[in-house]
């Protein structure tokens, strides 16, 4: 049980107008500021008290009132059906849990409140594989970061999705880093870690010729990897459509009736539900399905990380692999909360560097500034000199779902029966997701006591690459379908054929920026100037609409307004 007056004494000693008490074994914090600077600072020093089961930051920001999206449709659509699951969030984790889900004997439903998946989180981070060389050893994300690593390359296998275990290079800013040698191997055994070395220089200039001039040697982790964060998560999600599993997008959760400690309806803006088993993956908003489904013990306090996307003529430039600086180093620099981001070789060819970290009170506050860029640039220079602003072609901000405790939070309900968390979701997520899924599964296998789906097929065709193909298998492609011979993306070279094949996929979502997360037409350097007028031709001719209908993304975020010069 937490010492609440310890804990208030601490919090009192350096922010005023806050109270604190006990409730569950959590601390809760009440009160309204001025700052959110001080909410912050006053959950972290909370999170600090022994004993505590999690931190509910109620403290109000004055004056502040949210920005999140809310669909405006508003039907029965869902009203009345009784899914054995029901999953909250399409990002990466609750992709990954319908998936395995899938392998189940059961009727399960996930909904999300955008238009597609892997709209948040899951497409706004670097799409790195972490090793985990820098987390506690005995953290949630430690635990589930070392199992996930080690599915990736089996998993992508399955899905037919591009996955590179590239390695990253740990530059060492300090000659002494590399004298930390026992206390580098030692940290990566506890971790669970097998491929790793210190090097000296020579052997890292030989390996990565583009490393910093500065450096010191590097510890080598070959473990590390990068994968599509968004075309993962399709991936996942189109398996688990091909066995079984429905998705119902433009649902928002906006509710929940629990009686005897067991959720009883959720409602929706479709309708209500009455579920047997909740799974919240529901993201930065996991805390608030937490406090309807009765179980919150913990906060999330939203984090914006910003990345920029550089040409692919930089790769071999500037960096071959991925390269960052020592978390010795970063830990050195007031205010830290992330690994400190680095320079990644993406799956798909090009160059990504950030991200940074900056707490604010928005959800989805996704914008980026001339000053976050200029910040993303000067962190990332002392690893990579020769980062230019000039090979830019664009940048986006996500938000990490940060809890007080950094950690994650997966666990079976504690006051409520029939919810299952996995919730707190931040870096290392992307790689952690597998492993978060694989332990849901079982937890459901036995609450729900549920046999194997006997028809489950863990494999998946993926879109076809034109530009990976050999001139041969291009040939044979066209000769098949001619449209597989009309290129409409030059700068990442998409036929026609391949829109096809994004458009009537199992998991059809059409809008430009869908086709983007499916065949990246529009990701390239033009970033759809030219492409897009034909893509929203064909998405308009598959739908049988008026161009003037097909969405850039989800509802209202119209392309074209009508005809001009006569023409319609």
């Amino acid at each position: 049980m937490p010492d609440v007056l310890k804990i208030s004494q601490s919090i009192s000693a350096e922010i005023s107008g806050v109270s604190v008490s006990e409730k569950g074994g959590c601390v809760v914090l009440d009160g309204e500021l001025d700052r959110w600077e001080d909410i912050v600072r006053a959950g972290k020093l909370a999170a600090k008290a022994e004993g505590s089961s999690g931190v509910i930051n109620n403290i109000k920001l004055k004056g502040f009132v949210d920005n999140i999206f809310t669909p405006t449709v508003r039907d029965d659509s869902l009203d009345g059906a009784c899914p054995d699951v029901l999953i909250i969030g399409g990002g990466i984790v609750g992709c990954a849990i319908a998936r395995e889900l899938s392998r189940l004997k059961l009727d399960i439903l996930l909904v999300e409140k955008g238009y597609d998946v892997a709209l948040q989180a899951s497409s706004r981070n670097n799409g790195m594989v972490h090793p985990g060389i820098d987390l506690s050893s005995k953290s949630q994300k430690c635990h589930y970061n070392r199992i996930g690593n080690r599915m990736y390359d089996a998993l992508c296998e399955e899905l037919d999705v591009e996955f590179n275990r590239c390695g990253q290079y740990i530059v060492f800013f300090k000659r002494w880093e590399k004298w930390l040698r026992p206390a580098w191997y030692y940290q990566a055994k506890k971790n669970g870690l097998t491929d790793y070395k210190v090097i000296g220089n020579r052997e890292l200039f030989r390996r990565e010729p583009n490393a910093p001039r500065w450096a010191k040697g590097a510890l080598y982790l070959g473990s590390a990897g990068t994968v599509s964060p968004y075309y993962l998560t399709v991936a996942l999600a189109e398996n688990a459509v091909a066995n079984g599993v429905r998705f119902s997008f433009d649902t928002m959760v906006e509710g929940m009736t629990v009686q005897d400690n067991a959720i009883k309806e959720v409602t929706t803006n479709r309708g209500i539900i009455r579920p047997k088993l909740v799974i919240n993956a529901a993201g930065v908003h996991s805390d608030i399905i937490a406090e309807y489904a009765g179980d919150r013990t913990f906060t999330i306090h939203p984090r914006k990380g910003n990345c920029v996307i550089l040409d692919k003529k930089c790769v071999g430039r500037i960096a071959q692999t991925i390269i960052s600086k020592s978390p010795i180093s970063n830990m050195m620099e007031k205010g830290k909360n992330t690994k400190g981001g680095g320079v990644v070789i993406t799956a798909d060819g090009n160059l990504l560097i950030g991200p940074d970290a900056v707490e604010q009170p928005y959800r989805e506050d996704f914008s980026t500034t001339a000053e976050s860029v200029d910040r993303v640039f000067e962190k990332q220079r002392q690893t990579a000199a020769k980062l230019s602003k000039a090979d830019a072609i664009t940048y986006y901000a996500g938000i990490r779902a940060a809890t007080y405790e950094e950690d994650f939070v997966v666990r079976k309900g504690i006051s409520t029966v029939n919810v299952i968390e996995a919730a707190g979701i931040q870096s290392p997520g992307v790689t952690a997701a597998p492993a978060i899924a694989v332990q849901i599964g079982e937890w459901v296998r036995e609450m729900l006591g549920c046999g194997d789906n006997i028809s489950f097929n863990p494999r998946r065709k993926g879109y076809t690459r034109m530009n990976k193909l050999t001139p041969r298998e291009r040939a044979e492609k066209i000769a098949q379908n001619p449209r597989y011979g009309e290129i409409v993306c030059r700068c990442e070279e998409v036929s026609l054929g391949e829109i096809d094949e994004a458009l009537s996929s199992p998991l059809p979502v059409m809008t430009l920026d869908a086709l983007k997360r499916r065949v990246r037409t529009g990701m390239g350097r033009c970033q759809g100037g030219f492409c897009s007028p034909i893509v929203l031709n064909e998405i308009a001719k598959k739908l049988g609409v008026r161009p003037e209908d097909v969405m850039k993304g989800g509802e209202g975020s119209r392309v074209l307004l009508g005809g001009t010069k006569g023409q319609s």
